[in-house]
């Protein structure tokens, strides 16, 4: 009863915002960012540690403006995701422009599919609605669960209405494996920490970051090439989705070359942060799980 109302009240949310005029829904979003980083300061003190650790360079006044700038772009992808669910589809995808389609098609005409590398850049939720009509291929995202049931169950009827196919993280790899072979573009998330028995350790912004080593894998043993694709917001409102040259699958699947090749993939997204910093979720734990060896380094007397 109680997922039941959550669900409507979601709902009733999402036409509420759609029915707003575009710019007063973005101010209204704006406003909440305001709201959540000076008013509420959520998840401040996390947050400005990750910034000062990744960008020593920066002053405390760049931080505290690149925290209050991230809450504004989270904000503003809600908002955004409201209005397509609330009806909007068509007005958010007028502001879509893609760039490197070409290097999407090129991938693809190798017959293995393709794996699509992914971030919490942007808003990236929107992106994995849009890119079945952007690159007119059926896509495929790994994702897990949310933990809220009313959302999850929205978020995933989302997925089906815009034909994304959506493939649960648990167990995932024969159902990729599947859509690859039926040449669909295959979404993996790689900016996520793992626990330490199930990552690979690489570098991240200058420290060691638990990552999956599931991309790597699963394109040694596929074959099929990984393309990274970004979205970014500009300041006059367009999405601008970016796929960047494509790379190789690994010739094995031997740890080192697993390693070495998510080392690569994640340099590539740390770059893209690196150029757009606030429209990172610097919200996740992205180093939580720490190396042996320097976890045992910090528990010695």
């Amino acid at each position: 009863m109680a997922r039941d109302m959550v669900a409507w009240a979601l709902k009733a949310l999402a036409k509420g915002v759609a029915a707003l005029p575009a710019g007063a829904a973005a101010a209204l979003a704006r406003g909440a960012g305001w709201i959540l980083a000076h008013a509420l300061r959520v998840r401040r003190g996390p947050v400005l540690e990750a910034l000062a650790r990744s960008f020593p360079e920066k002053t405390g006044r760049e931080r505290k403006r690149l925290y209050a700038e991230m809450w504004r772009h989270q904000a503003l992808n809600a908002m955004e995701l409201l209005r397509y669910a609330g009806g909007r589809a068509a007005e958010l995808s007028a502001r879509f422009e893609v760039r490197g389609e070409e290097i999407v098609k090129a991938a693809l005409a190798q017959g293995k599919g393709v794996l699509i590398l992914i971030a919490h850049v942007g808003n990236y939720a929107l992106l994995a609605l849009q890119a079945p009509r952007l690159f007119g291929y059926p896509l495929a995202i790994i994702a897990k669960p949310l933990r809220n049931p009313a959302l999850n169950a929205l978020w995933w009827e989302l997925q089906r209405q815009a034909g994304v196919n959506g493939i649960p993280a648990r167990n995932a790899y024969r159902a990729s494996v599947r859509a690859l072979r039926n040449q669909e573009l295959v979404g993996f998330m790689l900016d996520q920490n793992r626990p330490a028995g199930q990552g690979v350790f690489v570098d991240f912004f200058g420290r060691p970051a638990s990552t999956t080593p599931g991309l790597a894998v699963m394109a040694a043993q596929t074959g099929a090439p990984v393309v990274p694709v970004f979205l970014h917001r500009e300041p006059d409102g367009r999405q601008v989705v970016e796929a960047r040259p494509a790379l190789a699958p690994p010739p094995d699947h031997a740890a080192e070359t697993v390693r070495a090749f998510t080392a690569a993939c994640t340099k590539i997204i740390e770059d893209e942060i690196r150029a757009r910093p606030e429209q990172w979720l610097w919200l996740h734990k992205r180093w939580k799980s720490r190396p042996p060896g320097e976890a045992a380094a910090a528990a010695a007397p």
